[in-house]
């Protein structure tokens, strides 16, 4: 049992520190609580079930990446449509997403003619292989080390990336940060492509490697998984969210070794994190400023 929760803990933390991490990439930058942010968690799943089952027949390695592209552009294209005009106004920016989550639920259960509510999602690689006692998917396992390369690359990217840098400088000061020149709206894209495509992957990875399939209802609970791990890691604070992500996962994989049959348990885990964590530390254990930090 210890063995199946350092493992299965292990595993899970990674994709939840990544699915957070996009939620705090846009917030840090730009200011923006992206309630939207799981909808693109579940689009990933989807899109990553068409490119690979439904329209282009594409192998699982060239679906997953064609499907992050996919996410991120759709990403970037709704942000600058529809979040941009009203960046200025927090509860406009909630009502947008809010209703953007609702409204792609919503088109999703519409598109779906044949009332199947699910769709059968590839394995990324089949087969599976036993590592301390505990039965590992290939699937699983690579889905664990594309999540900690990306995590590890975009830590490296806002650390050393010009790009990344005017990110950050963004986050900091934005007055001064348009005084240097730099494009605050392209930054502002590129960073909710970012967001949305890091959701994207772990959509994918979720969805193929754990579920088997992706529903429209898959939303919420990645929604409240990033709102948990960040308010407890600090808003803006990436090195805050990876931990987040590792208490997270690891309290949800204890609860559900323990209590195998109560999924509804599972499920109040974040939420009471939450809970816990703005009664003790409100700002979180690194949150110490609204900018991005490392």
């Amino acid at each position: 049992m210890i063995e199946s929760i350092i493992i299965g803990g292990l595993m899970t933390s990674m994709i939840y520190a990544l699915l957070a991490l996009g939620f705090t990439l846009i917030y840090g930058v730009s200011g923006v609580v992206n309630l939207a942010h799981g909808t693109f968690f579940m689009i990933g799943a989807y899109m990553f079930y068409l490119v690979t089952s439904g329209v282009f027949d594409l192998d699982p390695g060239l679906g997953l990446i064609a499907a992050t592209v996919i996410v991120g552009i759709i990403g970037a294209l709704i942000y600058r449509i529809l979040i941009h005009p009203v960046i200025r106004d927090e509860l406009s920016t909630l009502v947008v997403t809010v209703c953007l989550a609702v409204a792609t639920q919503q088109l999703v259960l519409l598109l779906d003619t044949k009332g199947l509510f699910m769709v059968p999602v590839q394995t990324i690689v089949p087969n599976y292989t036993t590592f301390w006692g505990v039965t590992l998917t290939y699937s699983s396992i690579l889905a664990f080390g594309i999540c900690a390369a990306l995590y590890i690359s975009l830590w490296i990217f806002i650390s050393k990336a010009k790009i990344g840098k005017a990110m950050r400088a963004a986050s900091q000061d934005l007055e001064a940060t348009m005084l240097m020149g730099v494009n605050t709206t392209r930054v502002y894209i590129l960073t909710m492509a970012l967001s949305t495509a890091l959701a994207a992957v772990a959509g994918i990875s979720v969805s193929s490697a754990y579920l088997g399939v992706a529903y429209p209802y898959m939303w919420f609970h990645p929604l409240a998984l990033s709102f948990a791990i960040v308010i407890l890691g600090g808003l803006g604070s990436i090195k805050g969210t990876l931990l987040g992500g590792f208490i997270v996962g690891y309290a949800e994989t204890v609860v559900q070794t323990l209590y195998p049959t109560s999924a509804s348990i599972v499920t109040v885990v974040p939420m009471g994190i939450i809970v816990l964590v703005l009664i003790l530390r409100p700002k979180g254990l690194f949150g110490k400023r609204v900018e991005l930090e490392e």
